[in-house]
Formats: C-alpha cells, sequence, structure tokens
C-alpha cells in the first residue's frame, strides 16, 4: 500500500519552531517531487514548499521564505519542513504530497501531485 504519512504537528507559540516529516511507506521517495501544502479553516489549500528529485530545485511560498526551510533525506525515505519563526498566520492542516519524476531537477506547477498525505495540524498560539 503506497501512503505517505505526515508528522511533527503540534501547538506552537508566536516564534517558536516545528520540524514536519513526510514519511513514505510502499514505495521509494527517491523518483518523487516532494510538496508540503497547507489549509486554513476557511481557506483554500495553498503550496509552501516543494523539493525536486534530484534536491536541484527548492520552492518556497513568499509567506515562508527565511522561515521554512525543506529537505529530504533518502536513505530514511523522508521528506521535512523545518519551520521557524512561526506565526499565528502559519496554522493550518499541512500537508505532504509526492509526483513522480525520475531523474527531474523540477516541481509540479500547482497541485498536480499523485500522492497525498492525511495532514497534520499546525496551531500557532499564545
Amino acid at each position: 500500500q503506497l501512503q505517505l504519512v505526515e508528522s511533527g504537528g503540534g501547538l506552537v507559540q508566536p516564534g517558536g519552531s516545528l520540524r514536519l516529516s513526510c514519511a513514505a511507506s510502499g514505495f521509494t521517495l527517491d523518483y518523487y517531487a516532494i510538496g508540503w501544502f497547507r489549509q486554513a479553516p476557511g481557506k483554500e489549500r495553498e503550496g509552501v514548499s516543494c523539493i525536486s528529485p534530484t534536491g536541484g530545485t527548492i520552492t518556497y511560498a513568499d509567506s515562508v521564505k527565511g522561515r521554512f526551510t525543506i529537505s529530504r533525506d533518502n536513505a530514511k525515505n523522508t521528506v521535512y519542513l523545518q519551520m521557524n519563526s512561526l506565526k499565528p498566520e502559519d496554522t493550518a492542516v499541512y500537508y505532504c504530497a509526492a509526483d513522480r519524476r525520475p531523474y527531474s531537477s523540477s516541481c509540479p506547477r500547482g497541485q498536480s501531485y499523485d500522492y497525498w498525505g492525511q495532514g497534520t495540524q499546525v496551531t500557532v498560539s499564545s
């Protein structure tokens, strides 16, 4: 069974940090671009970050640039999203998604991904 599982969400105070993990089971992430998305209550899902299979392309939404860092550890079959200097407006359910594109140094456009995780809640509040 092909599955993506996010973890690492929780409640954190403004200015705090969290590291989200996206672990794959049933397939290896080596050939996949991985995207992180988030959806706040009453809002549409938006892209946060993406890393290409080779790691040669990394993208961030303007709202998180300089605060979030995406990385991948293919040996652990896991992609991470380090989130620093968190703000209340970062509160959302965070999803990871995988798009198969072997040896590619690009990320998909929009939200056209093959597999999605179930999401993990991030709440930034004092």
